[in-house]
């Protein structure tokens, strides 16, 4: 996420109720996936959950950065 992307999350975060749902998800797959990849040895299921997360967080940046792109061009 570049610097301009980052400005314009900051400033429609709070009025753009999808793109804050969309913030909280990124962050909290993040945090998960941190802790997973924090740990030395991972089980089995553990590792398909981490696969799991890293998917997930993925395709809510995608549309996070979906929701951006439009505010981008909207601004322009």
């Amino acid at each position: 996420m570049d610097q301009r992307e980052k400005e314009l999350l900051e400033k429609y975060k709070e009025t753009d109720s999808d793109l804050r749902g969309l913030w909280e998800e990124h962050v909290l797959y993040s945090s998960q996936v941190d802790k997973l990849e924090a740990k030395n040895f991972r089980t089995p299921t553990e590792q398909q959950t981490l696969k799991q997360l890293k998917k997930q967080k993925l395709e809510v940046k995608t549309k996070m950065m979906d929701i951006l792109d439009r505010l981008k061009k909207a601004e322009s």
